[in-house]
């Protein structure tokens, strides 16, 4: 499965990978409600058959051990967008790096808050950049309060950081739609850059 195709159903539901069976058939039953194709106001037709989808895969228990080992390999790629010269070049670079670390740490808050962390390990797996590069990041995002560290040494979205993400996003293009990509839980494949993005953490 290519990462044009692979779709990330936990990020699509919205839960954890370790999501018992239970909350699965709860949260699919809800969202599919919302989604199906005659409901007037949210109606869905495309999210609605993605969600069917992960469902039947996830509620199977050999299908859901399938889908696993291959989930495992691509969340450990990095994400395209981070290669792109609009997170490596310069202070323009930089200010995105830091929304961008945002972003993803909002998104794993939103979609497993038992395990809300990122480990620098994985953010230099996620971001292709060495630690290195990120460690200035790091600081700045935790002397701003927008970040902190919990009792395993991962770094994990604050309050303020969720505000700052959700005033700031719609400002920068490029970032918005990574966001918007995990909605649909293709954020490695929905996420590519499109246009010059305007700095907006500084």
């Amino acid at each position: 499965m290519s990462d044009s195709s692979f779709v990330d159903y936990y990020e699509l539901l919205q839960i954890s990978p370790n999501a018992e069976p239970e909350t699965i058939q709860r949260v699919y039953k809800m969202l599919a409600q919302r989604y199906h194709p005659d409901n007037p106001e949210t109606g869905d037709t495309a999210r609605f058959l993605l969600l069917n989808e992960a469902f039947d895969t996830l509620s199977s228990s050999d299908l859901r051990i399938s889908y696993d080992n291959v989930y495992q390999g691509h969340r450990a790629r990095p994400i395209d967008l981070f290669e792109t010269k609009d997170f490596t070049i310069g202070v323009d670079g930089e200010a995105n790096r830091r929304m961008g670390i945002l972003c993803l740490l909002y998104t794993r808050r939103r979609s497993d808050p038992d395990d809300p962390g990122i480990s620098l390990l994985e953010f230099e797996s996620i971001m292709s950049f060495p630690r290195e590069h990120l460690l200035f990041t790091m600081w700045y995002l935790k002397e701003r309060n927008y970040l902190k560290l919990d009792e395993n040494s991962d770094y994990v979205i604050s309050g303020p950081g969720v505000d700052y993400v959700e005033e700031h996003l719609p400002n920068n293009k490029i970032l918005y739609k990574l966001l918007k990509a995990a909605e649909s839980g293709s954020t490695r494949a929905g996420a590519k850059a499109e246009a010059d993005p305007e700095p907006t953490l500084s």
